[in-house]
């Protein structure tokens, strides 16, 4: 039977959000917003973090076979250097309009580790020019986002790289820990692999552990955690107030890869993993009378946020099937299997294609914190991880068992 999650399942799912995410290509490289029909919204900025993760994900769809993807993910990297590319100062800026100009200058953590990732998977893809593509991300991440003091990456900069952000945040660090660990595996250079895991010792086992395992997400340029940041701001997409269940969930995921890629990993990655889940599946799930995940909790675990985003449900799903996989207990199995079922009853739009982005608490669609469907990101790699090992990162597994 095709029931919600199962492999059949998943590779439907995998080619319907494919042929909704052809619709963002852009005529002179590079994607656009989609909105909720499918069209390219004319008033939305086009953003750098979601050029490179359209760009990996068709770098994916080309190692499984999906017509045209290839074109599609040189598309995006061509897109680097014609659209967002600073050649002046170096990296990219974080956001261009349809025409090409730019709409933000600032130089991020999170769009460049997103980049990194994109141009990471692409080589192990052979889409062409990828390999430029990942030597300048490499070069960029290593003069102006890594810091081997701190023992993590920096948060953001101006457009000439003169002014550094005084704030330092979880979120771009566990992106650049997804990053780092697809670098590793296409470079085979070890240094990306033992960046990867300062950053999960600092947050996880250094933060988290001490805070119930819940994690704090923004810090001072110390590393002192900063509770009430964006106390007026709630809902940010990218900061919000609080902490963020699916973050856990998505760190969870990525602690078991990263033990996966060590050969001696310590014993606090899986203990962390386990935490993690736990406390992000009893602060997120069914906080008020409605299925789903809500978005985010204080510091004790209290609702704030309880719009339900997709993005939260991908990266539940995911944590049940990598902990299920790593210590074969049914109890993430059956949670994979709960939480698949709101996913199809949900957020899958079987009739308007992809999956719906946001739900309000009582689980209709909304657009408070993100308007349209333009990201496939969280839930193609949803419905492809489970049929991936847990290490190496998706594109290096692919390419090992049907190279481009």
């Amino acid at each position: 039977m095709n029931e919600p999650g199962t492999a059949q399942w998943r590779r439907t799912e995998a080619s319907r959000l494919i042929a909704f995410g052809r619709a963002a290509a852009l005529a002179d490289g590079g994607f656009g917003w989609l909105d909720a029909n499918g069209d390219i919204d004319e008033t939305h900025a086009c953003p750098l973090y979601l050029n490179s993760r359209m760009t990996y994900v068709f770098a994916l769809a080309h190692l499984k076979g999906e017509p045209g993807a290839e074109s599609l993910a040189a598309s995006g990297l061509h897109a680097l250097v014609s659209r967002y590319a600073d050649h002046e100062n170096g990296g990219w800026f974080s956001s261009v309009d349809l025409s090409g100009q730019v709409v933000d200058d600032t130089k991020t953590n999170y769009a460049h580790a997103h980049t990194l990732l994109a141009a990471a998977s692409a080589v192990a893809a052979g889409i062409p020019s990828a390999n430029a593509a990942l030597a300048a991300a490499t070069a960029t991440i290593e003069r102006r986002f890594w810091s081997d003091a701190e023992g993590c990456a920096l948060e953001s900069w101006n457009a000439d790289f003169t002014e550094l952000e005084p704030y330092r945040g979880a979120n771009s660090n566990m992106h650049s820990v997804e990053a780092y660990l697809a670098a590793g595996d296409v470079t085979r250079d070890p240094v990306w692999h033992v960046r990867a895991a300062s950053i999960a010792d600092r947050l996880i086992n250094g933060q988290a552990r001490g805070h119930s395992w819940r994690v704090p997400e923004h810090y001072d340029e110390n590393w002192k955690p900063r509770p009430d940041y964006n106390l007026d701001r709630r809902d940010d997409t990218f900061r919000p107030y609080g902490t963020t269940p699916g973050h856990s969930f998505e760190w969870a995921r990525l602690l078991l890869s990263l033990e996966a890629a060590q050969a001696a990993p310590e014993a606090w990655l899986l203990e962390a993993a386990t935490a993690l889940f736990d406390m992000a599946g009893a602060d997120a799930w069914s906080r008020d009378g409605h299925p789903g995940p809500i978005y985010t909790v204080d510091a004790d675990g209290q609702p704030v946020v309880t719009t339900r985003l997709h993005w939260v449900a991908c990266e539940a799903v995911l944590a049940a099937d990598a902990l299920h996989r790593r210590t074969g207990e049914e109890r993430f199995a059956a949670a994979a299997t709960r939480w698949w079922g709101e996913i199809n009853r949900f957020f899958v739009d079987g009739q308007g294609g992809s999956w719906w982005h946001e739900l309000t608490p009582d689980m209709t669609p909304g657009a408070s914190t993100w308007s349209g469907k333009p990201d496939l990101y969280h839930a193609y790699q949803a419905v492809l991880l489970p049929s991936l090992p847990l290490s190496p990162t998706a594109a290096t597994a692919l390419a090992r068992v049907s190279p481009a």
